[in-house]
């Protein structure tokens, strides 16, 4: 049983003091009243903490106090500032055929004097006939209601949150002082129970919109699942999962090998969802994408103020990869300087932001790739050799496409579904002859090249096939023979790679080995001259070359 400081104080008052029967009697009458009331707050504050929702912490409270107080109904209303209304969220024990409309419009001004008067956390007694609370009638706070009312303000932190009404028996006794105060008391737990039905709202709003937001992404991605599916895992990549498997629960750094396109990052995802780490970030960089001033800043972060331009803190993918795992993909791009600041963070796992004076520690698991071959680079000077022991603790090696055949058939088919998703197209599914024609490829391009070989083969096939031979380029040229259309994988066809060399190559040639500028390579091109530099490292495209051949 429970007793507040001031009841306490009472109940051993009375006790001590010399009484006559009579006040034996009375003084006996009130420390039962007491121990009464404060058994019954114990029960309503248990009933409106054990629901989440308004509704059944309201029905519970109704129980307790029907023997207490002489009301045939309980009504909470939520004020909702935002669409200026008044709702009914809760009716206990029943809904009575008088009960008025569930959302009550309010005016402005009407909401501004509810709220304010609610703050002021009094019970008011409003018999059927009383004009309004507020500048709002009785009618638009409960409808007809046929006897007297008690409302009492519902605020929590601060806030006016909604009101709480108990309508009289009618044929019952009237509410009394002692009833009113009983209420007053009531209305903290049921200010906590709106509250806490609030939150519940709250939560379920935000879950419907991320679940929106995930469909919406698995629509657009084409999948059914945001887990990345492993095709092959059983067949072409089977040495590789078993790989996987073997490393994930641990936190070695992890190394990718292998040809553009044959899913590295998708193996990275891999790791890291099967690692406990799995809930905390897992966050992609492209190490060649980053222009080399801005490695530092983009990797470690930087303090506001350090260089130009730097106008407010910012910080780096390590601390935002903190917990987690960070995939630096084309390691190989890595400036040496920068190199050096990876090693350090991989030794003890700590480093400065740039113009920074204090150590920041974090826990992030490294798992890096690259197409080229780090070792021949370190011979080379151009990597780092300790960097490498430090990342090749665990390497895994991805065979490119043509070494897999035994895939293809399920991939062009996962591919397809995709497609069928992604550009609303009925679904059509590779037949015999193309599975021939796809396998019969040599594929450059690996993955990445046969997922847009068979969007193009989609959308070119408009719903009604895939039209995978010329997705592939069979046949487009008039003079083509059958011969050289079943052998078109013998055809010099260059990859978008190649493509991509030779025309900024020409631009260099056409610009003398010049890069910025109005006239130089990277306006001619229409990109930033450091996307462009980074391709050009990625290529191996010096512009020293072109400077010397123009006489430059």
């Amino acid at each position: 049983m429970f007793f507040d400081e001031e009841s306490t104080r009472n109940i051993l008052a009375a006790c001590s003091k010399p009484l006559n029967i009579t006040e034996i009697s009375r003084r006996g009458w009130q420390i039962l009243l007491m121990m009464d009331e404060n058994t019954l707050l114990v029960e309503v504050w248990r009933e409106a903490c054990r629901h989440i929702e308004i509704a059944e912490s309201v029905a519970g409270i109704a129980t307790v106090l029907k023997n207490r107080i002489p009301f045939q109904v309980m009504v909470v209303r939520r004020l909702k500032p935002s669409d200026s209304v008044l709702e009914t969220v809760a009716v206990a024990p029943t809904v009575p055929p008088w009960l008025g409309q569930r959302v009550t419009p309010l005016s402005r001004a009407a909401l501004s004097r509810l709220m304010q008067w609610c703050l002021g956390r009094d019970v008011l007694k409003m018999p059927p006939n009383r004009p309004d609370l507020c500048g709002v009638d009785l009618e638009s706070l409960l409808g007809n209601a046929p006897a007297a009312v008690l409302v009492g303000g519902l605020v929590s932190d601060g806030k006016a949150t909604g009101i709480a009404l108990l309508v009289e028996r009618e044929d019952g006794p009237p509410f009394t002082t002692s009833h009113v105060q009983l209420f007053h008391e009531v209305l903290e737990p049921l200010a906590v129970s709106l509250e806490n039905d609030a939150r519940v709202r709250e939560l379920a709003v935000l879950r419907e919109a991320a679940e929106a937001e995930r469909q919406s992404l698995l629509a657009r991605l084409g999948r059914k699942s945001l887990g990345d599916t492993i095709v092959g895992a059983d067949g072409g990549l089977k040495h590789v999962m078993e790989r996987v498997e073997l490393v994930a629960r641990s936190d070695v750094p992890v190394l990718l090998l292998g040809e553009t396109g044959t899913g590295k990052e998708l193996i990275a995802r891999t790791i890291h969802l099967r690692s406990p780490r799995a809930k905390a970030p897992f966050l992609r960089v492209n190490c060649g994408a980053i222009p080399p001033e801005l490695v530092d800043s983009q990797l470690f972060g930087h303090e506001k103020g350090s260089f130009t331009g730097a106008v407010e803190t910012h910080q780096g993918w390590f601390e935002r990869a903190d917990g987690g795992t960070l995939f630096l993909d084309e390691i190989g791009e890595l400036p040496l300087d920068a190199q050096v600041r990876l090693l350090q963070v991989l030794q003890d796992g700590t480093f400065e932001r740039v113009g920074g004076r204090h150590p920041i520690t974090v826990d992030v698991r490294i798992i890096a790739a690259t197409h080229r071959n780090l070792q021949e680079m370190v011979r080379a000077g151009r990597f780092r050799e300790d960097l490498w022991y430090r990342l090749a603790v665990f390497p895994i090696f991805l065979p490119p496409l043509r070494d897999r055949p035994e895939d293809i058939p399920a991939l062009a088919r996962h591919f397809a579904e995709r497609a069928a998703v992604r550009f609303n197209l009925p679904l059509q599914l590779p037949t015999e002859e193309d599975i021939r024609l796809l396998m019969s490829y040599d594929w450059p391009g690996n993955i990445r090249e046969l997922a847009a070989v068979i969007d193009r083969a989609a959308i070119l096939g408009d719903g009604r096939g895939l039209q995978v031979a010329k997705a592939l380029g069979i046949g487009t040229s008039p003079g083509a023979t059958d011969h050289q259309k079943e052998n078109f994988q013998d055809e010099a066809f260059p990859t978008l790679e190649e493509v991509n060399r030779r025309h900024i190559e020409e631009a260099l040639r056409r610009c003398a080995g010049r890069i910025e500028g109005p006239k130089g390579a990277a306006a001619l091109l229409g990109i930033n001259p450091h996307t462009l530099r980074s391709r050009m490292r990625k290529l191996g495209i010096r512009w020293q070359v072109y400077r010397r051949k123009s006489g430059a």
